[in-house]
């Protein structure tokens, strides 16, 4: 049996779930998202789902589907001065998909987006991190996504890149029924 209380995390037999942020950026892969949902919460986790903009306009007709799943408000806006936060606090945080832009807004500091306003404050707060790049083997040649990836590794941030994780396609190949979810969830585990 599941009880909800207000700002906890559901419980299990009177002990709390560790509490997992996945937070999604419009790449193809996302629109499967409540499927990974629903494999987070397999492996023990309560998840709260957080998009950017994009990626809830992307959802918008499953929304409510996606909230009543995770038993939390989607959020894909930063909040109003004195609103509540109605999420217990993260464990852990999963940025997949994760585009080129943002891995660079990230990695740079431009936090034009919730999304990526809490990742690159959950890295001073000491939450662990993992992402999942979804681009496309033309973005590899861009000199900022090589930096970007640096800058986040060095920050601690765990970036599932190539072998072992997300391997890019030709442009116009994309295959997103093919995204390693099963990896970021495993290394989410790890971390």
């Amino acid at each position: 049996m599941k009880l909800l209380l207000p700002g906890c995390a559901l419980l299990h037999g009177g002990m709390p779930n560790r509490v997992l942020y996945l937070l999604g950026s419009a790449a193809p892969p996302v629109l499967g998202v409540g499927s990974v949902v629903e494999s987070a919460q397999g492996r023990g986790w309560e998840v709260c789902l957080g998009l950017t903009p994009t990626a809830a306009d992307w959802l918008e007709d499953d929304l409510g589907a996606l909230a009543e799943l995770t038993g939390y408000p989607v959020k894909s806006r930063h909040r109003r001065p004195g609103d509540v936060d109605q999420w217990p606090p993260a464990d852990a945080a999963l940025l997949a998909p994760a585009t080129f832009n943002t891995l660079n807004s990230w990695a740079l500091g431009l936090t034009s987006t919730w999304v990526v306003g809490f990742a690159a404050e959950a890295i001073g707060k000491g939450i662990p991190l993992v992402t999942m790049p979804c681009v496309n083997s033309a973005f590899l040649a861009h000199p900022q996504l090589d930096r970007s990836v640096e800058v986040l590794r060095g920050a601690g941030v765990r970036v599932l890149l190539g072998e072992g994780g997300f391997v890019p396609n030709r442009p116009g190949e994309g295959r997103p029924n093919a995204y390693p979810w099963d990896v970021a969830l495993d290394e989410v585990e790890r971390v």
